[in-house]
């Protein structure tokens, strides 16, 4: 096992409305995914120190990007998340890892900055109940 940097990802891909995977690795400029576990006190009475319990496994993630309308890009893909309400496959590969969750896409911000870029900041939250799973 060796260390690596973040570069070289090979697969971010988003199922668009329709259940169809699109890969959007080139739009993706950036992101942040967390898989939490939350946690229950039970310390008693008799303890110094905090005592608690693993619950349940959750998912969360943001992917950034730049506008792309061409067919099948991130716009395409996105633009539906207002007016549907499916779970969507995401799945991120880097390094032989892969990371696959089903989850709910809750907005589309676009933001058109002063210096004129036109970008996206996409959250998502696990929508199935399978704890996330690295393979």
């Amino acid at each position: 096992m060796a260390k690596e940097s973040g570069l070289g990802w090979t697969t971010c891909s988003v199922d668009d409305a329709s259940g169809t995977a699109k890969a959007i690795i080139n739009d993706c400029t950036n992101l942040q995914f967390a898989t939490p576990r939350a946690t229950q006190d039970t310390t008693g009475l008799d303890k110094s120190a905090m005592e608690r319990l693993l619950l349940l496994a959750d998912f969360s993630v943001t992917l950034n990007g730049v506008f792309n309308d061409a067919t099948g890009q991130s716009h395409d893909v996105f633009k539906t998340v207002s007016s549907t309400s499916v779970p969507r496959t995401l799945t991120l590969a880097v390094s032989g890892q892969t990371l696959a969750n089903e989850c709910l896409f809750t907005d589309y911000p676009l933001t058109r900055a002063d210096s004129g870029e036109f970008t996206w900041a996409v959250p998502g939250v696990l929508s199935d109940g399978t704890v996330p799973t690295w393979s």
